[in-house]
């Protein structure tokens, strides 16, 4: 029997659907906050097999008609599938595929005297809920799992669904990619949706359209063959901390600009458009420098803050150490030094060629009478989502209609490589759909979601679907 879309007013509506089986939704929720998927702890690696396995039993309750547990070279990877058989009656579009990602693995949970309550134990104060996992990102896959629900359920659901969960984003998905192009058929969508990022705040609901990459490297400096009193090789011999402090030195001009040679190349300019909408976000200087406890920020001139940290690209010491740094005094000249660095990238720049560029820049300034060795960690690409496509019109839709005002698109300054290789091994772009809020505290004690978000969510996701299957071309 052919279906067609129909209208909310004959069928229960989502706030129905919610109320009526809230009660339900909360214990699946807490059914897997309960199973300790630590993935970067080797005692919890059975658990990662349990929550997959609950995983997959949740999404075939849900209405998918295929679910399973699929191996990969490291922690197992959750499939499911569900195949619309309505038609759109104003149109011969094909129906559309979303394929949805999300993980089921969490970060640790100490340190467990900070926790107000049990980290594995759901508990629900002051209009959240409370654990490891509440947020990032068992509650926000659960929005997307109940929005599917509710259009199944109600005969709605106007599009084909496939949704991928993975073991492993929290330590970097070693993984993924290989699983990608391994099951590129399997996977085969019109676009990704994903709900594993944050909005501005509660009542500022925003779309993540952008993040930015990362190029990573651990820099070592040698010097003399063991460690020299300073009073006698002092002034006589290159001291490997001061090469390595001249070079960093060098890396970031007075204006906030990047020196490596071609850096900027491949980094395209933010759309007048884009800083129109940024310019819209609420957002105190002299409260955010309250908050760091900074009495003045730093950037690359031209831009403001805002953009500073999402738009444009960025060169950070995160660690740096060698000599004595123990109590009291101890007179030498280091016989080595170190330093772990980093680059926050834009779109279009690519990670191994500015990391190249990176390790002959220091080649090319580094001073006589030391040895530098520089070791690429890890990288990835950043990633630009477009506001006209219509999916992301489909989401901007679903937001307005579940938080009452139109959200705005804003890029992040944070990493997530994954997105990008979406994109270059699948073919299609990405929608982030997250309802996080910097007050959640992910990865920290005391992680929660909020429950109105949450089920604010679930309604944005529900018209997302609506409004793509209409407008897909």
């Amino acid at each position: 029997m052919q279906c067609f879309l129909i209208e909310y007013t004959l069928i229960m509506t989502i706030q129905d659907y919610i109320s009526a089986h809230k009660a339900r939704f909360m214990e699946e929720w807490a059914s897997l906050i309960r199973i300790p998927s630590v993935s970067c702890q080797a005692e919890h690696k059975a658990d990662m097999l349990r929550c997959a396995e609950r995983w997959k039993e949740l999404l075939l309750s849900a209405g998918c008609q295929r679910a399973e547990v699929l191996p990969s070279s490291g922690n197992p990877f959750v499939y499911a599938e569900y195949k619309s058989q309505i038609k759109n009656q104003k149109s011969q579009i094909p129906i559309p595929t979303v394929l949805v990602y999300s993980h089921y693995d969490v970060m640790p949970v100490e340190p467990l005297d900070q926790w107000k309550s049990d980290p594995w134990e759901p508990d629900i104060r002051d209009g959240r809920l409370y654990a490891r996992g509440a947020d990032d990102d068992k509650g926000q896959a659960m929005i997307q799992a109940k929005a599917f629900e509710y259009l199944v359920h109600e005969g709605l659901m106007a599009c084909n669904v496939k949704f991928i969960f993975e073991g492993e984003e929290e330590i970097g998905s070693p993984s993924l990619e290989a699983f990608l192009e391994d099951h590129k058929d399997l996977l085969k969508a019109d676009i990704i949706l994903v709900s594993d990022t944050s909005m501005i705040g509660k009542d500022t609901p925003s779309i993540t359209t952008g993040l930015r990459g990362l190029a990573y490297w651990q820099i070592e400096v040698d010097g003399p063959n063991r460690d020299l009193h300073s009073g006698h090789f002092g002034g006589a011999v290159k001291n490997p901390i001061n090469a390595l402090c001249e070079m960093l030195s060098q890396i970031v001009d007075k204006e906030g600009r990047i020196t490596i040679p071609g850096f900027y190349d491949d980094v395209l300019p933010i759309p007048e458009a884009e800083r129109e909408m940024i310019a819209q976000i609420p957002f105190s200087q002299e409260k955010y420098n309250a908050a760091i406890d900074v009495d003045d920020v730093f950037g690359e001139v031209g831009y403001s803050t805002l953009e500073r940290n999402s738009c444009r690209p960025s060169f950070d010491v995160c660690g740096i150490w060698g000599g004595y740094t123990g109590e009291g005094s101890k007179t030498v000249l280091p016989s080595k030094a170190f330093a772990k660095v980093s680059c926050r990238l834009v779109a279009n720049q690519d990670h191994e060629k500015i990391s190249q560029a990176f390790i002959n820049y220091l080649q090319t300034i580094k001073p006589d009478g030391v040895r530098l060795t520089i070791t690429p960690m890890h990288g990835g690409q950043g990633y630009v989502c477009p506001i006209d496509i219509p999916a992301y019109k489909a989401a901007e839709h679903g937001f307005e209609i579940a938080f009452g005002k139109r959200p705005l698109a804003a890029r992040r300054g944070g990493s997530i490589p994954i997105i990008a290789a979406f994109e270059s091994i699948l073919g299609c772009k990405t929608i982030l759909m997250g309802f996080g809020l910097e007050q959640n505290a992910i990865h920290s004690p005391n992680e929660s979601m909020d429950l109105e978000v949450w089920e604010k969510g679930i309604i944005a996701v529900t018209e997302f679907y609506q409004q793509y299957a209409k407008n897909h071309k």
